[in-house]
C-alpha cells in the first residue's frame, strides 16, 4: 500500500477506524493473491502466507471472499 492511498484513509475514515480498516483491506489484498497464486487452493495460499489453513479459512469468511472466483 503506497503513501497515496494512505492519505485517502485520512480523508475517508474517522479517527479510531483508519489503522483497522487499512489492515482489513491489506489483509483481504494478501489472501486474494495468495487463492489467485494458487488458483483456489487454501492449503498452498496458507503456506504461502505462512498460516494455517484453519487460520485462513476464518479470515476469508470474515472477509467475506468468495473463494470460486479463483477456482
Amino acid at each position: 500500500m503506497d503513501k497515496k492511498i494512505i492519505d485517502e484513509y485520512f480523508l475517508i475514515f474517522s479517527k479510531g477506524e483508519i489503522y483497522s480498516k487499512a489492515i482489513l483491506d491489506t489483509e483481504r489484498l494478501l489472501i486474494e493473491k495468495a487463492l489467485e497464486y494458487s488458483s483456489g487452493n487454501q492449503i498452498i495460499a496458507a503456506k504461502i502466507l505462512g498460516m494455517n489453513r484453519n487460520t485462513l479459512r476464518t479470515k476469508i469468511k470474515k472477509l467475506n471472499i468468495d473463494i470460486k472466483v479463483y477456482k
